[in-house]
């Protein structure tokens, strides 16, 4: 497996890293996520006009990337600017799922989501689910010629400024089945669908959804009934990769951070990077970052293989990048000091998102857990 970027990548990632520089400052990007959808419209607009929405949908479905690796160089430089516009939300989950599902007239939607006109949102997660992708209580039950749905999904990433929701719901089977799981796309305004939007602590923008009664016709199925749960799976995958690949580029930012102020902060008259116990520590995040990075590449170049070994990587590159994240985190604020927890300071931002990213699509424990029983399975 080549692990070096293509020439088309390395010029998104050079693209990327200089606009987000030259039009991302951390002010302005607080200032959005300060407002009431939680990012900007207008920067969503440039984005997709540089084409980054749709490096991540492949040729076939109307973009020029899809891959992997275009998911993990795209969200690295996403992470370093603290981007908080919708590219998980619409792109990579729902897209993602729509993609695999969708026939010719609802992938036809994918345009909108490419250019940013069309927003959507995956409302997949419920209340007690905690990570178990084949938890799904809501349901759907023949009516007539359509559908009708009822049941909660819980913090759904941008599911107050979504135009479209694609809802998973159980036509069959019990609550904790792989089988038996479809998904609709529903409409936001439907009757019946409330949307409680909340700010997240990392600067980010969910929901609390509830669907009573909401009715849909038959076209609103996606793929075959009760079939879903690859797709679901697959999605999962593809943001696992996004956010490993997004906390390794956070890390970036945070060990640069502190460097910098380990040779500026003076004590006793020198810097205190000069301070022996201090250069082992960093030594030691410095050492871990590479480690993350190795395992979130790892991960980006094995999506496309057999379920269990995809799966693996998968597993392994959300649990060492989640527990590598806390202690770059820590160590960074702890080298610091007091003003690392100051407002007006950019470190705190990162150490905070790079926190709550081992909170989304499963923490260290359950894919350490989930990690070991693949590889039971493998055996």
């Amino acid at each position: 497996m080549d692990f070096n970027h293509t020439e088309d990548r390395a010029m998104l990632k050079d693209m990327v890293s200089r606009f987000i520089a030259d039009n991302y400052a951390l002010e302005a990007r607080n200032e959005i996520a300060k407002g009431t959808e939680g990012f900007s419209r207008q920067m969503w607009a440039r984005f997709a006009e540089l084409g980054l929405i749709g490096a991540l949908f492949s040729e076939e479905d109307g973009g020029f990337g899809g891959a992997g690796f275009d998911i993990g160089v795209l969200f690295e430089e996403l992470g370093k600017g603290l981007v908080v516009e919708p590219f998980l939300a619409s792109a990579v989950l729902s897209g993602s799922v729509l993609a695999q599902l969708g026939n010719a007239e609802q992938k036809a939607l994918i345009a909108g989501i490419i250019d940013g006109s069309k927003l959507m949102a995956l409302a997949h997660g419920e209340p007690e689910s905690h990570y178990e992708l084949s938890h799904v209580a809501t349901t759907a039950v023949r009516d007539g010629g359509g559908w009708l749905i009822n049941g909660s999904k819980a913090v759904v990433l941008n599911g107050d400024s979504a135009d479209l929701l694609v809802v998973t719901a159980r036509v069959s089977g019990e609550t904790w089945d792989e089988d038996g799981i479809s998904a609709f796309l529903v409409p936001a305004d439907t009757d019946g669908v409330s949307v409680r939007g909340y700010p997240t602590m990392d600067g980010l923008h969910a929901s609390e959804i509830t669907l009573s009664d909401v009715r849909l016709p038959d076209t609103a199925l996606l793929g075959d009934t009760g079939k879903a749960y690859p797709a679901i799976e697959m999605a999962a995958a593809r943001a696992n990769v996004a956010l490993a690949s997004e906390a390794v580029g956070l890390m970036d930012v945070c060990r640069d951070m502190t460097l910098d102020y380990l040779r500026t902060r003076k004590q006793f008259g020198v810097p205190i990077g000069k301070f022996q116990a201090l250069q082992h520590r960093m030594a030691t995040v410095l050492t871990e970052i590479e480690q993350a990075r190795s395992a979130a590449v790892n991960a980006a170049g094995r999506l496309d293989r057999p379920r269990i070994e995809r799966e693996m990587a998968i597993s392994s590159a959300k649990a060492l990048t989640g527990r590598i994240g806390r202690l770059v985190a820590e160590e960074a604020i702890q080298m610091h000091g007091g003003i690392a927890m100051t407002w007006e300071y950019g470190l705190g931002h990162f150490a905070k998102r790079l926190i709550m990213i081992d909170h989304q699509f499963g923490d260290v424990d359950y894919h350490t857990a989930r990690f070991a029983e693949l590889s039971r399975q493998a055996a």
